[in-house]
């Protein structure tokens, strides 16, 4: 649709009117974005609805800003030249994804609040519109846990601290997830001193046990307190003007600045759901199924409110993959499922640590193999003094072939100074259903990181360099 072209108005069988689109999308993050252009793309009336600047989480208090952070953390500069950067940078891929660039692409941008009203009709501050598809991509907001006290003292989260001007002195940080774990040490290289409180017995739970172990060890030589296993029972401003959070093993924490990052929760409260026929789940995550359609005929969602993987990656993937299945000319034989098992995702620490598919615990009922390669067995790392990390994939049996070319690879993670670049060799791999052989008859380039995926491979035919790949849950002594 042109951006001159009114779309027309429309009334439905229960007198509603208003104006008519193929395609609505609510929100503008990055599914909200794949979303609607992917149906300018295919030529449909795209409306896109936003509450707030395009570009979302990710562009203004989230990937970008943070990433920023980190690098600009790595390379020593202050922490002010590092918030002169970032918002730079903000600025700049912000440019990329505005209201004026979507309207140039065919998309029509709304700016304001949408709420249900109905069988697929939104109301936007007043104004009724009418889609044939409408795709819910809200996201997400951080997640306040409801500790006594905490709503007494001024806390930061995601979406506050890189507001920051001047770098403070002192930061505890509730939640040792990804989010905390990467500020964390950003903080700590700009010079400020930094504890973090994890309520699990040890950081980033989702990840493999030997990842927190490694960087649990970084952490310690860095200087960041770790403090795990243990609640916050009461939050206060102590006399010193400090916030002190007081622990349930009867310890306290004294900081400058508290930062909140204990998770996410979906941003539904204000859309109404009820009146367009969407069902939320037990945590008010939009219910959806594998081709991301709600309870709700014509209605998709996407992205962090659906609950699934709250990455910017897989919000992208969703967008695109929702307008094809609401659009698919042969009906329910043309979708294609939404897979989690192929995304993988990066924490985005010093190492990084990265994942895709199944861990090893859940490998086991697979009937997985796993193949472990620690980074003191790989020249590059040698060579480069980071020795820290390791590499473990994990294959399984194929439908039909079982272990035939040892099999399929199940999933990977991979912690080293480059990981988040090299775990998308596995995710093309767990893609396209290779035969796990196949990574170890790749001939990598020497020495490279990635020549450590080559050699854990071979363990999966092979004794090599002592190793052999071992049943999944069973692993033999290092």
């Amino acid at each position: 649709m042109a951006p001159d072209t009114k779309p027309p108005a429309v009334a439905a069988h229960d007198g509603q009117s208003g104006t008519g689109y193929d395609l609505a999308v609510v929100g503008g993050g990055a599914g909200g974005l794949a979303a609607a252009r992917a149906g300018a793309r295919r030529n449909l009336r795209t409306v896109l609805v936003s509450d707030s600047a395009l570009g979302g989480d990710c562009t203004f208090t989230g990937c970008v800003p943070s990433k920023t952070l980190i690098e600009a953390a790595g390379e020593g500069l202050s922490f002010a030249e590092a918030a002169s950067r970032m918002r730079s940078v903000i600025a700049r891929i912000a440019a990329t994804e505005d209201a004026q660039v979507l309207r140039s692409e065919g998309v029509e941008v709304l700016e304001g609040w949408a709420r249900f009203s109905g069988d697929r009709y939104l109301s936007v501050d007043g104004r009724s519109i009418r889609a044939e598809t409408v795709v819910i991509a809200t996201g997400s907001r951080p997640a306040v846990p409801p500790i006594p006290g905490l709503d007494t003292v001024e806390f930061l989260t995601n979406e506050t601290i890189f507001d920051l001007s001047v770098l403070p002195g002192s930061i505890a940080i509730l939640g040792g997830g990804a989010i905390g774990c990467e500020l964390a040490q950003a903080f700590r290289r700009f010079g400020a001193q930094v504890e973090i409180i994890e309520g699990e017995g040890r950081l980033l739970p989702r990840e493999e046990p030997e990842a927190s172990a490694v960087l649990a060890g970084i952490f310690a030589a860095e200087g960041i307190g770790v403090h795990l296993g243990d609640t916050v029972e009461r939050v206060e401003h102590s006399a010193d003007g400090r916030i002190r959070l007081h622990r349930s093993d009867g310890s306290s924490i004294g900081a400058d600045t508290l930062l909140v990052a204990v998770g996410r929760r979906p941003a539904t409260a204000d859309l109404d759901t009820e009146a367009g026929g969407v069902d939320l789940d037990e945590r008010r995550f939009v219910r959806t199924d594998q081709y991301l359609a709600t309870s709700a005929p014509g209605v998709y969602a996407v992205g962090d409110v659906t609950g699934r993987l709250l990455f910017t990656h897989a919000a992208d993937e969703m967008g695109r993959l929702a307008v094809s299945n609401a659009s698919a000319r042969l009906g329910r034989i043309g979708r294609r499922a939404f897979d989690t098992s192929p995304i993988p995702w990066v924490t985005f620490c010093d190492p990084e640590i990265a994942r895709v598919g199944l861990s090893e615990a859940q490998a086991v009922k697979a009937g997985g193999r796993v193949a472990y390669l620690p980074m003191s067995q790989v020249d590059r790392a040698i060579a480069a003094g980071r020795t820290e990390g390791f590499v473990k994939l994990i294959a399984g049996p194929r439908p039909l072939l079982k272990g035939t070319g040892g099999g399929r690879l199940l999933g990977a993670t991979i912690v080293a100074p480059r990981a988040g670049e090299m775990i998308h060799e596995v995710a093309l791999a767990m893609r396209t259903s290779m035969f796990t052989g196949r990574l170890a008859q790749t001939v990598h380039s020497y020495p490279t990181w990635s020549t450590s995926l080559r050699q854990a491979a071979a363990q999966f035919f092979a004794e090599t360099d002592g190793r052999r790949a071992y049943p999944a849950g069973s692993p033999p002594a290092r």
